[in-house]
Formats: C-alpha cells, sequence, structure tokens
C-alpha cells in the first residue's frame, strides 16, 4: 500500500494520475492544504498529480523524474537498496580535504555510475570528502544544475536514484564522504511547477535568478516543511554527509528563526538518530559570521561556509587580476590579512559595492572556514571559463596550493585543479525550450560584452561544444600532469595530515610576515613555517628561528640559519625545534 500525498492549500479538487493505467483517482483533503490518496503495489509506478481538473503536473516530491522536468514522476522504493556502508563513519569536517566534481564533465561518460572509476585516485590522492554539484532534475540532458527545479529527484541523465546510491555506496567503500550542493534560494527557469501547487514563491524579494522562496510569508510553514525535508531525504536515504547550501544570501527570511538556523538544528537531530557525522555547509558572499556560529551565541549554526576573501586575495596577487570584483583585492596585505583573520572586508569599505562590507569573525576557528584556488564559479562565470591553471604558471600554482594546504581553513580542490587540467570549465546548458535557450545565449553574450569584450567569441552555452570542452575526464590515465602537480599536491596533503600545528584551526596561532615591496610572505603556525618568494629575483626570507626544510616546489633552495634563500615563483616549508 502506497500512499501519495500533496500540498495544493488552493485547489478545490486534486486527482492522481497513473500514467500505465490511465486511471485518475480522487485524493481526500486533510487538514493544512494537503490531499492524500492511497494506492496498492504503487512501486515503480508513473504517476502525475491534476489540480481543478486541468493538465497534469509531476509531483513536487517527485523522488525521480526519468523522463525530465515536464514528464511523470515515478515512485522509488528506498528501502529496496541493497547498502554496504552499515560500518561508514565520515570524518569531522575539520580534518577534511574536499575535492568539489561536477558528474557530467568529471568522465567521458558523466554519470553517477562512471565517477566510480574516479574514486580510488581521489582516496589516494589524500581526499576525505567529495562534493558534488547539483544533481536533482534540472532541465535537459546537461547543465550545471543550478537550475533544478525537482529537488527530490536525482538527475535522470547521471542515473537516477539508483545510480546516486551506487555512487554513494561506492565513495563509502573507498573511504570517502560525499556532499552534496543543494539550491534553496530559487528555482530554475524551465519546469517548475511548484508555483501552481501552492506559495512556494514570493514576489516579496527577488533573486538575481527570479523570484525568492517563501520562507517567511503567507504558507511558509509548509515551504520550509518542504526545504528541510529535503534536505533531510538526501542524508537519510540517499546516505550522503553533509550538504553544501548555495548562495544562503539570497535565502531571505525575516522570521525570528531564521530558515538556515531551522535547517541547521533539523540536520543537528538526524545526525544524533542516524549515530554518523553530518555536515552544513554555507556559500554565502555576506563576510557574515553569523551563518557559522552556534544557534546559542545567535548565529544560524552552519558547521563552516566558504572563504570567498582567500580565493579573491589569492587569485588576484597571483594573477594580477583586476577586474569586477578583483578590483578590491591585489595585495600581499590583502593576502596576509586573508590568512589570519578569514574576511579581507571585516568591515572595511569595498571600492567594488561602493559601501563598507563584512563583519570580524570574532572567537571562531578556522575550519568553520573553506579556503579555494578554484572553485566552479570562479572558473565558469569567467568569459572563456579559464582554471587556474590558464592563469598563471606551475610555479605560481604550486604557492598557491602550498598556502591552501598549510592555511588554518578547510581545503578543497575543484576538479581537475590536482594535475592542472588545461581544459575550460565554462557554463552550459541544455534548454529545450528555443525561447528559453535563445534567451540564454544571448544573455550570456550580453553580460559578458558589457565588459567590453567581444561578445561574439563567448561561448554559447546551448551549444553542445561548450559542454564536451568542459569535459576534465578526472580519471582518464591520458590526462597531462603539469609539472609534477598531482604529486605536489599529495605530499601537501601528507604534509598537512601529519603535522598536528597545521590541523590547528585557530587563528590565533597563525602569523604572518611580509614585504610588499620584496613581494615575500611567510606564514607561521606553531612549528611550521611556510616561506613564499613571489618577487622576480632570487632572495633571502627571514625566519624568526632556524627551520629544517620539509618540502620545496623548487631543487634550488638553501635554508640557512635565520632565513631561507628562494628563486622566484617559489615555495619552502619548514620546520622549527620549539
Amino acid at each position: 500500500m502506497k500512499e501519495f500525498r500533496v500540498w495544493a492549500p488552493d485547489a478545490l479538487t486534486v486527482q492522481l494520475r497513473l500514467e500505465d493505467s490511465g486511471s485518475v483517482l480522487a485524493m481526500k483533503p486533510e487538514n493544512g492544504g494537503w490531499w492524500c490518496v492511497s494506492v496498492d503495489e504503487a512501486a515503480g509506478l508513473d504517476y502525475w498529480f491534476v489540480l481543478d481538473g486541468g493538465e497534469s503536473l509531476p509531483d513536487p516530491r517527485s523522488p525521480w523524474q526519468p523522463f525530465g522536468v515536464h514528464g511523470p514522476s515515478r515512485v522509488v522504493d528506498h528501502a529496496a537498496f541493497k547498502w554496504t556502508d552499515q560500518r561508514w563513519q565520515a570524518p569531522p569536517l575539520s580534518s577534511a580535504v574536499i575535492y568539489e566534481l561536477h558528474i557530467g564533465t568529471f568522465t567521458k561518460d558523466g554519470t553517477f555510475d562512471s565517477a566510480i572509476t574516479g574514486l580510488g585516485q581521489l582516496a589516494s590522492l589524500g581526499i576525505t570528502h567529495v562534493e558534488l554539484m547539483p544533481v536533482n532534475e534540472f532541465p535537459g540532458d546537461w547543465g550545471w544544475g543550478y537550475d533544478g527545479v525537482d529537488l527530490f529527484a536525482p538527475h535522470h541523465a547521471y542515473g537516477g536514484p539508483e545510480g546516486l546510491k551506487r555512487l554513494v555506496d561506492a565513495s563509502h567503500a573507498a573511504g570517502l564522504a560525499v556532499l552534496l550542493d543543494v539550491v534553496y534560494n530559487h528555482l530554475g527557469p524551465a519546469g517548475s511547477y511548484l508555483g501552481r501547487f501552492g506559495p512556494y514563491l514570493t514576489t516579496k524579494y527577488s533573486t538575481p535568478w527570479g523570484p525568492a522562496v517563501n520562507l517567511d510569508g503567507a504558507g511558509s510553514t509548509e515551504v520550509r516543511r518542504f526545504l528541510c525535508d529535503n534536505a533531510l531525504m538526501w542524508l537519510r536515504d540517499y546516505h550522503l554527509d553533509g550538504l553544501r547550501l548555495d548562495a544562503v544570501h539570497a535565502i531571505f527570511d525575516s522570521s525570528a528563526v531564521h530558515f538556515l538556523e531551522q535547517l541547521s538544528s533539523e540536520v543537528r537531530t538526524l545526525e544524533a538518530q542516524a549515530g554518523r557525522h553530518l555536515a552544513v555547509i554555507a556559500e554565502s558572499d555576506l563576510n557574515d559570521p553569523r551563518i557559522v556560529t552556534a544557534p546559542e551565541a545567535g548565529g544560524y549554526g552552519a558547521d563552516a561556509q566558504w572563504s570567498d576573501d582567500f580565493h579573491h586575495a589569492m587569485h588576484a596577487f597571483l594573477t594580477q587580476d583586476r577586474t569586477g570584483y578583483y578590483a578590491d583585492f591585489g595585495s600581499l596585505a590583502d593576502v596576509a590579512k586573508a590568512l589570519k583573520n578569514v574576511f579581507v572586508y571585516d568591515g572595511r569599505y569595498s571600492a567594488f559595492r561602493k559601501r563598507r562590507h563584512g563583519r570580524r569573525p570574532v572567537n571562531l576557528p578556522g575550519t568553520r572556514f573553506i579556503g579555494f584556488l578554484q572553485n566552479h564559479d570562479q572558473t565558469g562565470n569567467r568569459a572563456q571559463g579559464e582554471r587556474s591553471s590558464m592563469l598563471m604558471s606551475v610555479e605560481r600554482l604550486k604557492v598557491g596550493a602550498a598556502l591552501l594546504f598549510c592555511a588554518p581553513f578547510i581545503p578543497m580542490l575543484f576538479q581537475g585543479e590536482e594535475f592542472g587540467a588545461n581544459s575550460p570549465f565554462l557554463y552550459f546548458t541544455n534548454h529545450k525550450d528555443p525561447d528559453l535557450a535563445r534567451a540564454v545565449s544571448e544573455g550570456r553574450r550580453n553580460e559578458f560584452g558589457a565588459w567590453g569584450g567581444n561578445a561574439q567569441e563567448i561561448p554559447d552555452p546551448q551549444d553542445p561544444e561548450t559542454f564536451s570542452r568542459s569535459k576534465v575526464a578526472g580519471c582518464d590515465p591520458d590526462n597531462k600532469d603539469q609539472g609534477g602537480l598531482i604529486e605536489w599536491h599529495r605530499r601537501l596533503i601528507g604534509l598537512r595530515r601529519g603535522e598536528p600545528d597545521l590541523m590547528d584551526g585557530r587563528l590565533d596561532r597563525a602569523d604572518v610576515q611580509f614585504s610588499e615591496e620584496r613581494r615575500w610572505l611567510a606564514m607561521r603556525r606553531g612549528a611550521i613555517t611556510v616561506a613564499c618568494n613571489l618577487h622576480a629575483e632570487r632572495q633571502a626570507i627571514p625566519l624568526a628561528s632556524p627551520g629544517a626544510l620539509l618540502l620545496s616546489s623548487s631543487q634550488d633552495c638553501l635554508a640557512m640559519e635565520h632565513s631561507v634563500e628562494l628563486p622566484p615563483d617559489s615555495v619552502a616549508i619548514l620546520k622549527h625545534a620549539l
């Protein structure tokens, strides 16, 4: 017996239509705008809901959309899958090394099952957590996934529910935790039928991608329940180890208990019930420490958030890029501040924003923040999708990686970064609606044309070649490793794990010295010093005490009693006697 339920508070009648038989069953109204009906033998059944005698619509909580966003929903029996990870326990997030990947471009086949073939390489590199870009159903066969509409349904082209479960189960067998990127701030422009069922969206606020989700207006109690149930489903039914919440600065909620606090609290409850580590990670450009502050101290309770300022400071200095928001960065002082205090803009005036921005994080460890040199946004939102490996030398890539893995933050890599992939990661879509497809293509050209570039040179998101060019095939043995980057990353990860001072997230124990004029920086964390020379000339970098050389990016470095001499664009890591 299967009970079908749907929330449609404004409907006068609701029917369940069974696709195979064509049967139409009247649903009974319940309190709070819910409707229900029970069906015998529903496993694998395709179905629709019909409101007030109108067109057939997919289930807002559809567990599977095998024919895409406009097709019928299909029943999934989560109890039928044979899991083998009963003894699995994810490592604490504070000890994580995260690897962000996009299922469609990580391998040539672009499926959950094909991604399994790359897990061994990630584990041997030292990765502990794999972070999947959104995998819920979105329009078309390929895309980034941030225009998703069926939040409960794993994407059909990736392999559906069973494929995702196989990937998670295999990841756990390989010793890898799995995090999932989820989007709760907006819905995609095609296939979004939620507004037909109830007040899921609001015109009270707006986002860069369209109407905001209704989290504080009439009917918002059920909308919040919808999103929290979605989060708990991924963690419970798919055995995922955590969630990354996309762009929480575009989640608008004036309630006394903010949605993020409610979600974090419910995840904590599930964590206690399940007896395994679960993580909530936020993406935010607000530089607001409340996101990762405990609710008892007036915060929202997320475990960690992405640190954009660290990325911006590192990218702007290493590449000298000053376009867009990078105009706010570019000095070694910014790099030093990011390493020491997380936020460069902590109440400081931002020329790009033309206002003061951010707030200083106080009494928070570095392990509440995730540092990175690349991610899908910072790469894919460039006009040509250039990776760092296309914008700077191998020598500078190694300097950046050394600072990343020796910083007091949780480090994250983006797929292909570990070997210096030379394929771009572009913005790509596969919208079937011709008007929407044309609007997306024209919008992309106009966006970058307004920056002074040649609009005709912008890759068309709708062109299949744009998608295929973005495939990194991360586990392909034919990939060419640039300048020993894979071994460099492996040794850095091993060093981080083996040196207690590098796993200590206390920001007050990080000391950073630098010379803007001579372009050198030295970061000391307990007994470990990371010394970087970004000058065009060889020079000696002063050390507070003698140190033994642990690792260097150049064979031509010389450790002396109170300094280390380095060639241009190189880094050395030393250990001091305490």
